[in-house]
This record gives structure tokens, sequence and C-alpha cells, in this order.
């Protein structure tokens, strides 16, 4: 007599790989959470905007090394030739980068934000030597700009918003917010004002770069970085945390 329990068994389905969708979802969700932009903790909107820009220690990382760069080129300016010093003005910007990064070692800190910005002053820096210009020290600025730009619009427009990505994973329901036709379209509206940030950056600032115009491209480096930055992280804050909260009314 044959035993067919073995025959009756159901077959197990193999586990389900994770979409793309869903890998760039977790890795987006995640990065926000670090940076403190979970809609689903109670937190101030002044609180999440500051812990976004790493408080006084990651202003100061972000804008310190371009300050001084800026400074220290114009007041070095030669009359004659209307350059300034090139190698002194990219040594100390790229010193206190280091700095920055020596200090969150010694104090055993994440130093990802730290180690970020040598990294970006010290290749803008090779850039900038390598060709004599101070001007392309600005270079990769324009890459990283057009690169999120880019990436923020095209996912608006084909209907997988970065911003929607990432809050579907913060508030663990990944991708079923493309179901919901309100968040479909606050997400896309979401994701073209980041793009429009990035893109009035390179708007404004190319000009001046081709220009060769480097004291005003810098000083206005400065003032189109954090400054708009800080309101469109609250803006973007505000407007998740009222969609999910009337959403569990």
């Amino acid at each position: 007599m044959s035993n067919n329990t073995d025959d009756q068994r159901p077959e197990l389905e193999p586990p389900q790989q994770p979409s793309a969708s869903d890998l760039l979802g977790e890795a987006l969700g995640s990065a926000a959470r670090r940076a403190g932009l979970d809609p689903a903790k109670e937190a101030s909107t002044g609180h999440v905007v500051w812990h976004a820009m790493g408080g006084w220690r990651g202003i100061l990382e972000s804008v310190l090394p371009g300050l001084v760069f800026i400074i220290v080129f114009t007041l070095t300016i030669d009359p004659g030739t209307g350059e300034g010093d090139l190698w002194l003005s990219l040594g100390l910007s790229v010193g206190i980068a280091a700095v920055f990064t020596v200090i969150r070692l010694i104090a055993r800190q994440p130093v990802t934000a730290a180690v970020g910005g040598l990294v970006a002053a010290g290749a803008a820096a090779a850039l900038a030597v390598f060709t004599g210009e101070a001007s392309n020290n600005f270079i990769p600025g324009f890459i990283t700009n057009a690169l999120y730009g880019s990436a923020l619009l095209i996912s608006a427009l084909i209907g997988w918003s970065l911003i929607g990505l990432a809050v579907g994973f913060l508030m663990g329901e990944g991708t079923a917010w493309r179901n919901d036709p309100r968040k479909r379209r606050v997400f896309f509206w979401l994701a073209i004002s980041w793009a429009s940030l990035f893109a009035a950056r390179l708007a404004v600032q190319l000009p001046l770069y081709f220009a060769d115009n480097v004291t005003a491209l810098g000083t206005l480096k400065l003032v189109m970085g954090i400054p708009l930055f800080a309101p469109m992280v609250a803006v973007t804050w505000l407007v998740v945390r009222a969609l999910y909260r009337t959403e569990t009314k």
C-alpha cells in the first residue's frame, strides 16, 4: 500500500523577492528616519528642521568651508590680475572640513556628514587646482543639483515620487500610497517643489559660473543653501504630517 502523504502536502511558495521600488523606498525611508524626518513621531516642526540640518554643528560643517573659501579668495584678489589666492582659499576650506571630521572621530560621533563634506570639498578643490580656475570649485555642486533635481522630476512624472517612496516606508504602507489619488497628487507636487529648488540653484548660479564671477557665485551658493533648504524641509514635513493626520481621524 503506497503512502500518498507526501503528495498531499501543499507546496511551499518561494519567498517573494523585493522589487526595485521596495528596496529604493526602504533606503529612502531609512535615510529620512536617520535625518529625523519621521512623520509618525510627535515632534515640533522646528525640532524636525533643526535635526535635519544637524544642529549648529551640521550647519557649520555645511556653511563654514564654503564661507571661508569665498572670504579668503575675495580678500586676496590681486587688483592687477583680478584673481584671488586659489591655493590659500582651497587649503583653508578643505582644512576646516578635515578639522570637523577629526572632531567627530575624537568624540566618537557619526562622521557620515562630515566625511561627505570633506570628500566633496576635496574633490572640488582638486578640480579647481587641476584646471587653475577657482570657479571650477563649484562644478561638483552643479552636478549634485542636476542629479537630485532630475531624479525628483522624473520620479514625479512617472508616478513614483521619491518623496512618496520615502514617506510610504516611513509610515509602514510601502507603495500603497499610489492607490490613493490624493496622496499621489501631494507627493507629485512635493517632488516637483524639490526639483524646482535644485533647478533654481542651477538657473541662478550657472550664469555666474560662465561669467567667472567667483565671489557672487560663492555668495549665492551659500544664500541658496540652508536658507532655502530649511523652509522646504518644514513645508514637506507639515504637508506630510497633515496628510496622514487627516487620514487617521
